[in-house]
This record gives structure tokens, C-alpha cells and sequence, in this order.
């Protein structure tokens, strides 16, 4: 295996089909059909958006065409597909954040709470498509090398938000989240010091963290890996606007020489 220093000194870098690159957060659309369901103001329900919205994390995590992406279609606050569908394994549920938001970031009342029926009804119509979807990119990619990578892009808020589990307030530039089965070693010292070598400052599972794997593989099958990479917000917006700052698409352009030197480094 090639040494991820070794790595980025290459001037070719060969992408790989095994490669799904997970985007659950980025979308900000609300359905139509969804507004009336839920209990907030327009007025806040932009504000909500702004703060729990991955924005621009289409564009940080762009590793052309030659890696698949599997992409959350709407808000979060529609169906958080991050989230397990069973509130009782979900951490985050006790807060009114499980799957299926019933509060806002800073506990108000987001939707009244949920029947058997309704919750169900989201979860089949957004939940369960698009987890199909990433177990399907990773059947692919296993049926064509014998291996995935699932590399799960977010972007986090600079400070604390009221129902972060973590609430130091240091934040680095660069959060790294591991899964005890499905990041190995390699994979996880080789994305911190990527990153380091960039000259970010760089965490493991602060403030947050875990890996998407899609659940028929999840602690089964090792040829999986999964690497959670999360993006401090302060590095490319201005968190009170949501505007791109100038220099989000020198950032994007690190992120995915790291990414890649992290790829190529794996085979």
C-alpha cells in the first residue's frame, strides 16, 4: 500500500468505481406537498435552513465522474437520513431529532408529533429510496473490485448548536468520523494526516461522529469501508448569510486533492 505522503506526490491519480461519495444533508428544498406539515413560520423555517443545511458540500466533495454519488434529495428536516429509523437506537431521538425531526435545533416545535401512519409514509417515501440507493452503489462497486470505500460528506457549524451533543466550543477545521468495524487504520490515521498535511486542523469523531454504512452490511462485511469527512462551515461561508465565500473553491479544490491522495493511497 502506497504511504499517503508517498501518495500525494503523484501527478497521476487514478480514481476508482469503488468509490460513493454519500451527500445526505446538502439539499435545502421542501417539498411542497411537506410545508403544511410542518408547525414553524417562513421566517424560521429559513433560519432552521440555514443552520442544518450541509451547504455547498455538492462542490466540496467533487470528485468527478469517474467516483458515484448518492445524494439526499430534500431537507433534513423533511427525513434525516443520517439518523437510524428506530428511535430507540437513535441517540438524537431523545431531543425530538431521530429520524423524523419533531423539533428544531433549538427545541421548538418543528411538527406535531408523529402517528404510526405519517412516520411511516416519510420514511418509505425519502428514508427507504435513498438508503436502497447507497446499498445499491456499494453492491455495485463490491460486484466490480471486491472492495467499497463510502467516503460520507458533511459540513458543520463553526460554534455549538443547542442540541449538539458536543458542545465545546473549539471547533477544528476538520472533523474525521470513524466506525469501530468499517474504518480501518489505514484509512483513518491516512485521512487525519491528509488533512494535516494540507494545514487543517484535524479531529477524530468531534464534534461528531460514526460513518454511514448501508444496514445489510453494517459490522458484516469488511471489504466495506466508510470514512466520515466533515467540513468547519467558517472555512467557505458566512454562517450568517449562507453566502459562498471567494475562497470556497480554493478549499473544494484541497478537499478533493486530499480525498484522492487518501483513494489512491488505498489500492
Amino acid at each position: 500500500m502506497v504511504s499517503i505522503r508517498q501518495s500525494r506526490q503523484q501527478s497521476q491519480i487514478t480514481m476508482s468505481p469503488t468509490v460513493t461519495v454519500h451527500i445526505p444533508h446538502a439539499s435545502p428544498s421542501i417539498p411542497a406537498e411537506e410545508r403544511p406539515r410542518l408547525a414553524i413560520s417562513n421566517s424560521d423555517l429559513r433560519l432552521e435552513l440555514l443552520r442544518m443545511t450541509d451547504w455547498y458540500t455538492d462542490e466540496l466533495f467533487d470528485l468527478g465522474p469517474e467516483a458515484s454519488y448518492v445524494r439526499f434529495p430534500v431537507s433534513r428536516l423533511i427525513v434525516d437520513p443520517e439518523r437510524f429509523a428506530d428511535d430507540d437506537a437513535e441517540p438524537m431521538a431523545a431531543r425530538g431529532m431521530g429520524a423524523i425531526y419533531e423539533r428544531t435545533s433549538d427545541g421548538r416545535v418543528l411538527r406535531p408529533v408523529l402517528d404510526a401512519e405519517e412516520r411511516e409514509r416519510l420514511l418509505a417515501a425519502y428514508y427507504v429510496p435513498h438508503h436502497k440507493a447507497l446499498e445499491t452503489a456499494v453492491q455495485q462497486a463490491l460486484a466490480q473490485t471486491g472492495r467499497a470505500l463510502i467516503i460520507d460528506a458533511h459540513s458543520f457549524p463553526s460554534s455549538p448548536l443547542p442540541c449538539d451533543l458536543d458542545q465545546n466550543p473549539y471547533r477544528p477545521d476538520i472533523c474525521i468520523g470513524t466506525d469501530s468495524f468499517h474504518t480501518p487504520e489505514w484509512l483513518r490515521t491516512g485521512a487525519m494526516e491528509a488533512f494535516r498535511d494540507a494545514g487543517w486542523s484535524v479531529e477524530q469523531d468531534r464534534p461528531y461522529a460514526g460513518s454511514i454504512v448501508p444496514q445489510c452490511f453494517h459490522q458484516r462485511d469488511g471489504r466495506v469501508h466508510s470514512v466520515m469527512v466533515e467540513i468547519n462551515r467558517a472555512l467557505c461561508m458566512d454562517e450568517r448569510t449562507g453566502d459562498r465565500l471567494p475562497r470556497l473553491g480554493g478549499v473544494a479544490l484541497e478537499v478533493s486533492g486530499v480525498l484522492k491522495t487518501l483513494i489512491t493511497a488505498a489500492h
